[in-house]
């Protein structure tokens, strides 16, 4: 048990949580983050990051290692650890962590992110890190020189299926639709790509393997219904994430899909518990918008603080 009140506990070590590190810090708030991993979030497994401005080419580990930096300057306070559970209070918050340890915080702030959305075909699972990844910057090593396919239309699928063809023989491109989502540009790239075979308007089927591994796909077209049975050494699905909502506490507003719902200070449909970065609902996720976050909740929390203490003082 720890009676040391904080002014804001912290849920996550991503762009948007050490963001809010950030600016909490030069709010003279009293602050922590709690961070399960290595900080970074999702940045730390980009190759490459060329759209956050003023930065026009950057590591996505060494853009991460410049936001822990920048946070670790102003002393903030990070612990290795796991949140078990947040639970909101009148007076105060309480954030429970693995070890049974119960942080007191006039505010929390959720930064938990979001994780890889799974096809849910069969072999998927069954051959995770046999040869399907959702990781193509940490395991494309693996696969230099074979033939991989990707799946996926947005911007994360195009990269990194460029990123592959640079290591890999072949890369097989297997999307639902008849055209991406992914920006023009990437796909003005993944067109140009001699090594990249689009495999459009089809959807994986299931996967094949043997006792060493990933062998080959099934895939269906989506009009036609035949199906098409390739080899391949790996495969990397990119078909979007899911907020990572489980520790959203009971009575907090989350949308359809599982998003936190909140203002423009980032703040829940409970006082003083903020919501930023990917477990957020808004209309893009990008690096740039989660750090924006950080900042604004940051900014929300301070002030919401400032307004309990005088309260306090003057009952």
């Amino acid at each position: 048990m720890e009676n040391d009140m904080y002014d804001l506990v912290i849920v996550g070590g991503g762009p948007a949580g050490l963001s809010a590190g950030i600016y909490a810090m030069r709010a003279a708030m009293h602050t922590v983050l709690i961070e399960k991993g290595m900080p970074g979030g999702q940045i730390a497994l980009t190759k490459d990051v060329e759209n956050y401005p003023g930065i026009e080419e950057i590591g996505g580990f060494e853009l991460c290692e410049k936001f822990l930096n920048h946070a670790k300057r102003y002393n903030l306070e990070i612990r290795e650890n796991e949140v078990a559970q947040v639970e909101p209070g009148v007076d105060y918050h309480e954030v429970v962590l693995s070890d049974g340890t119960r942080l007191h915080a006039h505010s929390v702030i959720l930064a938990s992110g979001g994780s890889a959305r799974k096809l849910g075909v069969p072999g998927e699972m069954e051959q995770y890190g046999k040869g399907v990844s959702y990781c193509a910057t940490c395991d494309g090593f693996f696969f230099r020189g074979k033939i991989v396919v990707v799946v996926g239309g947005g911007d994360t699928a195009l990269e990194d299926a460029l990123y592959l063809s640079k290591i890999c023989a072949k890369v097989y491109l297997v999307h639902r639709r008849d055209e991406f989502r992914g920006s023009r540009i990437l796909q003005q790239r993944v067109f140009a790509e001699p090594r990249i075979t689009l495999v459009l308007s089809s959807v994986l089927e299931s996967i094949v393997a043997d006792d060493q591994g990933v062998t080959g796909v099934k895939v269906k077209h989506v009009q036609t219904e035949e199906t098409q049975d390739i080899a391949t050494d790996g495969v990397f699905i990119f078909v979007g994430f899911l907020p990572n909502n489980a520790l959203v506490p009971a009575g907090v507003k989350m949308n359809a899909a599982g998003y936190v719902v909140t203002d423009e200070k980032c703040e829940t449909s409970l006082p003083g518990i903020f919501a930023v970065g990917d477990v957020r609902q808004k209309y893009a996720n990008q690096i740039v918008l989660a750090a924006a976050d950080g900042c604004v909740a940051a900014l929300a929390a301070a002030h919401y603080v400032e307004m309990r203490k005088a309260q306090a003082a003057r009952k």
